[in-house]
């Protein structure tokens, strides 16, 4: 069996790829993975020895530009040509290609499939993109809904609207360019008939409408045996648990001042404070001992030995710390983050900062809420309903959808 894994997104877009891929070659699957050129996400897949095709251009840079809406359909235009070139040659003798990502550049891949004639699968890893009447979509920059309107029904049929507005021309266009048919339902041809959903479904309870047969698999968590560095190693067991605090592929545009708040607010707190770098580029304010900053970290390693993770709302930097047992503090930043901070105060096993640029005061008073030991308790004890099986159960789905010439059938 051969399988391309197409995305295009942040790091949370593609790490998911990565492991789905370990348990696709377990299975003995030959797969690729057509990614952005970011030099993170080749070192990923290079550390599990699957083959990454560039895609397109840089994300980080192309988030960091933070482009205006007006721009959308050009940077789509160019996504989806982008996909188009480096995926049909990717593709070219595979049985299946699966695409998830951002919604031009996953139409994208999914019609080199349908010009190739093989089989495509579409795979999100949060549930917000998928149209249903018990939520309402994300609405795009630029374009908000209207006010007062909140059947989600009518909600979503505005959002159909906006996305051919947005990415419509620029779809048909190339498709147009390789010899196929116009679409008239963007998002419609990315869902598709069965789409899967990648998460957890504790942290992302899926209610089903009768039309959308979604199959949700769990999360597709990548194992990670790699050892913290000496110097982090040294640093935790030096005083008690520290903060985690760490943004991953957000840049934060509006918050300029963000280490030093983020560090003062754990200092209140009488805690020790571990930064991450990410997109952000945080660093320390001093040179005192209570603080460190590390780079690329496993997290599956750390996690379990911090008192609390203070993060942007990523679906993956949720599930890791879920499956680890440690408190949350979401502070999010755009798109599905606020359903996970509002997931992760529903369940008890962390809070939901109120709004997207933090000060001293309102972290504190949510790392106060984290750090109790009821929210402990309580996220120790939903760590133990976490799936870890998702990508192993998802690779077996797509080996029998190919070896048995049938749709995938439910999780």
């Amino acid at each position: 069996m051969r399988v391309v894994l197409c995305t295009y997104g942040s790091r949370g877009d593609v790490e998911p790829l990565v492991g789905l891929a370990v348990q696709l070659r377990a299975l003995g699957a030959e797969v690729r993975v057509c990614a952005p050129p970011d030099e993170e996400f080749g070192d990923l897949l290079d550390g599990v020895g699957v083959p990454v095709v560039p895609v397109g251009p840089s994300a980080r840079e192309l988030t960091a530009a933070a482009p205006p809406p007006s721009s959308f359909p050009r940077y789509a235009a160019e996504l989806i040509a982008g996909q188009l070139d480096a995926v049909m040659g990717a593709a070219e003798g595979c049985d299946v290609l699966v695409a998830t990502g951002m919604l031009p550049a996953a139409a994208g891949a999914l019609s080199v499939a349908e010009k190739l004639g093989i089989r495509s699968l579409s795979v999100t890893f949060q549930q917000l993109g998928l149209p249903s009447p018990h939520h309402p979509p994300i609405a795009y920059p630029g374009r908000p809904f209207p006010p007062g309107v909140t059947d989600n029904r009518v909600l979503w049929a505005l959002d159909a609207e906006s996305i051919n507005a947005l990415f419509g021309a620029a779809l048909n266009t190339n498709r147009a360019a390789i010899g196929l048919p116009p679409v008239d339902d963007v998002r419609g041809y990315v869902v598709g008939d069965r789409p899967w959903l990648a998460t957890d479904p504790v942290l992302d309870p899926w209610q089903e409408p009768a039309d959308l047969g979604v199959v949700q698999t769990g999360a597709w968590i990548r194992p990670d045996a790699r050892p913290l560095s000496d110097g982090l190693e040294a640093f935790l067991g030096a005083g008690e648990p520290p903060v985690y605090v760490g943004f991953g592929s957000m840049p934060l545009h509006a918050s300029k001042d963000i280490a030093r708040v983020v560090i003062e607010a754990v200092r209140a707190q009488g805690r020790r404070a571990l930064v991450r770098r990410g997109w952000a580029d945080l660093d320390l304010i001093d040179d005192r001992d209570d603080c460190f900053v590390v780079g690329e970290v496993n997290q599956q390693a750390l996690f379990g030995r911090v008192a609390a993770v203070v993060h942007h709302g990523g679906a993956g930097t949720t599930t890791a710390a879920a499956r680890a047992g440690a408190p949350q503090v979401v502070v999010p930043q755009a798109a599905d983050q606020p359903y996970w901070a509002r997931r992760v105060a529903e369940l008890g096993i962390g809070a939901a900062h109120d709004g997207s640029t933090p000060t001293v005061n309102s972290l504190s008073a949510a790392l106060r809420t984290s750090l109790t030991p009821e929210t402990r308790v309580r996220a120790r004890a939903v760590a133990g309903t976490i799936r870890t099986d998702g990508a192993a159960v998802a690779a077996k789905l797509l080996r029998d959808a190919v070896t048995q010439e049938k749709p995938p059938m439910s999780a």
